[in-house]
């Protein structure tokens, strides 16, 4: 998949009304979805760090601060550099809520959890998941899942973009 291809899927998603661009609350939504979605408080420290990267986040994409990032501005923004600046730390830290265990890796049930919470099918989450439990063991370490987020991102070839972009799912898709 080309890396514009990966960033048109990943825009989309995060793009939740599909009108063509990403406003400030469809991008802080995806902490509060999945806040809601494994239960825990406004007050969790891992909740607030999660806010708190989304607003560092968003801060970098709307690089002009006009409320919203339209796809060239996203595509412009979007790779490698800045997943490793920007997106990581949020990516990292939307793993960690889901991570209710705490052991540094997300199970089946937590994985799937994330990524419905963040927009993907439950049948593309588990497919993402076995791409991404290459040794079996039935969990996902958080250094894996982010090297495969940013595989995707930037174009090359990732089990979890894969998975998690293959056919019905251009209205929701990962990244988010």
């Amino acid at each position: 998949m080309s890396e514009t291809a990966a960033k048109r899927l990943v825009f989309a998603m995060l793009d939740a009304d599909g009108d063509g661009v990403i406003s400030k609350d469809e991008y802080s939504a995806r902490a509060e979805r999945v806040t809601l979605a494994t239960g825990r408080t406004n007050d969790d420290p891992l909740v607030i760090a999660a806010r708190t990267a989304g607003e560092r986040a968003w801060a970098a994409m709307d690089a002009n601060g006009d409320g919203g990032v339209t796809f060239d501005e996203y595509a412009a923004w979007a790779g490698a550099e800045a997943f490793d600046t920007v997106c990581k730390p949020v990516l990292g830290a939307l793993f960690d809520l889901a991570d209710t265990d705490k052991d540094g890796a997300l199970n089946l049930p937590e994985f799937t959890t994330l990524r419905t919470a963040l927009g993907n099918p439950v049948s593309n989450a588990e497919a993402a998941f076995v791409a991404l439990d290459a040794d079996g063991d039935g969990h996902i370490s958080r250094d894996d899942y982010l090297a495969s987020i940013r595989a995707h991102v930037s174009g090359e070839s990732s089990p979890v973009g894969e998975a998690l972009y293959s056919s019905g799912t251009e209205g929701a898709v990962a990244g988010r």
